[in-house]
């Protein structure tokens, strides 16, 4: 079966990526912790972050710290924050977001409700800083937003 992010990788669900690859994705959360909250997801649908090859988990940090760099420069962020939660989805993901201190860590602290267009500003920005920082072959250009 499916998992949400397998239909949003697909583009069943529309998506604010970010980052594409043959292997990996970045793609906004809807329910951001700070501006530019991204999850680099595996295109393979794999349950738990121990059931992932070695060369996967590899690939996964490689993105994320690639992203979380970009982050850090575009929202000037003292720190950038990873996690590996998967209760909420089933399928492999790791959440990287710009932090200022221990409370930025905390899922209490999301936004439920975005507005649409705050999270296509942090998404236009994470991209044109992740092309500026040199990995513009990663970054989609035919991105279909998502409401």
């Amino acid at each position: 079966m499916s998992t949400l992010f397998t239909k949003i990788i697909a583009g069943e669900i529309p998506g604010r990526f970010v980052w594409a690859d043959d292997d990996v994705v970045g793609f906004l959360s809807i329910g951001p912790i700070r501006p530019g909250h991204t999850l680099v997801v595996p295109r393979a649908e794999v349950d738990h972050w121990i059931d992932a090859d070695d060369a996967l988990l590899g690939r996964l940090t490689r993105v994320a710290k690639r992203i979380g760099a970009a982050q850090q420069a575009e929202w000037d962020s003292p720190r950038v924050g990873t996690m590996v939660a998967g209760f909420e989805v089933p399928h492999l993901h790791v959440h990287v977001w710009p932090v200022w201190g221990l409370d930025d860590f905390s899922f209490a602290a999301v936004d439920p409700d975005p507005s649409p267009a705050s999270l296509d500003e942090a998404a236009e920005r994470l991209r044109s800083r992740l092309v500026d920082h040199g990995h513009g072959a990663h970054v989609p250009s035919d991105v279909a937003s998502a409401d």
